[in-house]
């Protein structure tokens, strides 16, 4: 076990066993959740002009249930599928929420991403996401471009909020984050995929297993 601020060398073990950590969480919360909700957001339903001089209230202007949603490349390969029980936008706050989000990711070499969470909501532009409520996000094994295994990775927390124009991937939740046999643990995680710097805050702690000789 491993905390914030003490030792030295349990940092260091920390940073070498988590140095490709860096490299995931992009994929898995940021471009998964800009790919599935940008385009519910862009998508709902627009008021007609006489509804849209009325004051608006906190009642959604359109509904949709039981959907799926794919999205594909331009060489026609499935991307993202984006489910949910029931999504709502409500035109007073120029949000989206969505029951029961289920959304997978296909990225290169067959690697299949899952985010799951109670509600998902999304502001007007989709440049803003939450996932709240047992808040799941899976990649599972697979190799990458050069054949090396890549371990499963999960990242739990009861909330997650994605902020797509800064590429950044914050939480004051509580978060694991298991690699593999490894585990991470905090208070609550600070994610900047521009500089490429992870900040977990609060009580940090970590459990390592040994390599493979």
């Amino acid at each position: 076990m491993a905390q914030a601020g003490t030792r030295i060398g349990g940092l260091a073990r920390l940073r070498a066993g988590w140095d490709q950590i860096t490299v995931y969480l992009p994929v898995i919360l940021i471009g998964l959740l800009a790919l599935g909700t940008y385009w519910l957001a862009r998508n709902t339903p627009v008021l007609s002009t006489a509804q849209e001089r009325a004051a608006p209230t906190h009642d959604p202007d359109s509904i949709m249930r039981g959907f799926s949603i794919k999205t594909f490349d331009a060489a026609g390969r499935l991307k993202t599928e984006v489910y949910g029980t029931e999504a709502r936008h409500y035109p007073d706050t120029d949000t989206l929420e969505i029951d029961q989000p289920r959304i997978r990711s296909f990225g290169e070499g067959g690697a299949v991403t899952v985010a799951t969470a109670a509600k998902g909501i999304s502001n007007g532009d989709g440049s803003e996401v939450q996932l709240l409520g047992h808040a799941v996000v899976t990649r599972e094994a697979s190799q990458d471009a050069r054949g090396q295994a890549r371990p499963r990775l999960e990242v739990r927390s009861e909330f997650l909020q994605v902020f797509l124009d800064t590429e950044r991937v914050t939480t004051r939740k509580p978060v694991e984050i298991q690699r593999g046999q490894d585990l991470l643990s905090a208070d609550g995680m600070d994610f900047d995929n521009i500089t490429q710097v992870l900040e977990l805050q609060g009580r940090v702690h970590g459990l390592l297993q040994p390599k493979a000789p």
